[in-house]
């Protein structure tokens, strides 16, 4: 038998995408062609500018390729029909409190049914948190902290709410838009508004390492805390199974950091003084020397 235990954890009003059937579909969307969601699996993707970082895989991980001094957050959608918890880390801390707990003792994000959030920085009050951005391990939160042990990775541990009935929710139909991509409809407008504000995020990108020293080859990549933006938050009580429904790890690194771990390849150089030297050769055709 499962045991369970009441926690505190945090939800993110302001950003939860309530998955209903019966919400009216956005201006734009109506006229988008309509394609219902399969059951998925949870997803973690890492933004920049409001586009997703290309996932890598190697040496048996997910990785994708940081962007010095870039902005980012952190997407976590959930696939079941029941809320779930979500515990998020970034370099090893929570990006409620920084704290370096097990994923049960940590405070979570709440995702409702079909849902996706949205976590651009480190919280650091009901109404505030200070964004995420790539940079230096030296310059990094957690070195700022002390807690420099496991830099450059994000993890996310999802646990179910335990539920006494069924949970009756739809998921909410899918459409493809111009660019062929597929979005819940629910989370469109919601969207929208997001990619408007990654415009001027992208703008300012790298605000809060302006006044980082300049990456030496030999650094590697880490998450700073950057400039203050507006987070309203709220924390309730859940009764989740003590067993994780999945995990999702992301390691990033530089590009030249990817290379030396084989996950890129190694680029080749045009070297046409070499090329040159390839082709020389001992002797010419046969002659006489010639006079000076």
């Amino acid at each position: 038998m499962k045991k369970s235990r009441l926690i505190l954890i945090c939800l993110m009003v302001s950003m939860i995408s309530v998955a209903s059937s019966s919400a009216p579909p956005s201006a734009g969307a109506q006229d988008r062609r309509i394609a219902q969601r399969p059951y998925g699996s949870f997803e973690v993707d890492v933004l920049v500018g409001g586009s997703p970082l290309e996932a890598l895989y190697g040496r048996g991980r997910r990785y994708v390729e940081a962007r010095e001094g870039a902005e980012y957050e952190v997407v976590v959608r959930n696939p079941l029909p029941v809320r779930v918890a979500v515990a998020l880390s970034v370099d090893g801390l929570n990006s409620i409190d920084a704290r370096r707990t097990s994923s049960w003792d940590a405070s979570k994000w709440v995702i409702e049914p079909y849902g996706t959030i949205r976590i651009s920085g480190w919280q650091m009050s009901s109404s505030r948190a200070r964004r995420f951005y790539f940079t230096t391990e030296r310059d990094s939160y957690a070195t700022k902290l002390g807690r420099a042990s496991d830099l450059g990775v994000i993890t996310a541990v999802f646990y179910r709410e335990q539920t006494t009935r069924p949970y009756p929710v739809t998921p909410p139909p899918f459409y493809e838009d111009e660019r062929g991509s597929s979005r819940n409809r629910s989370e469109a407008p919601a969207e929208r508004k997001s990619g408007e504000k990654s415009a001027d995020s992208s703008k300012s990108a790298g605000r809060g390492a302006a006044t980082a020293q300049p990456r030496r080859d030999d650094d590697y990549a880490a998450t700073g805390i950057g400039r203050s933006v507006d987070h309203d938050v709220t924390w309730i009580q859940m009764r989740l199974d003590s067993t994780p429904a999945a995990q999702v790890t992301t390691r990033y690194e530089y590009r030249d950091a990817l290379v030396k771990l084989g996950v890129l390849p190694r680029p080749t150089r045009d070297d046409n003084a070499l090329r040159r030297r390839e082709r020389a050769r001992g002797f010419e055709d046969p002659r006489y020397s010639p006079e000076p």
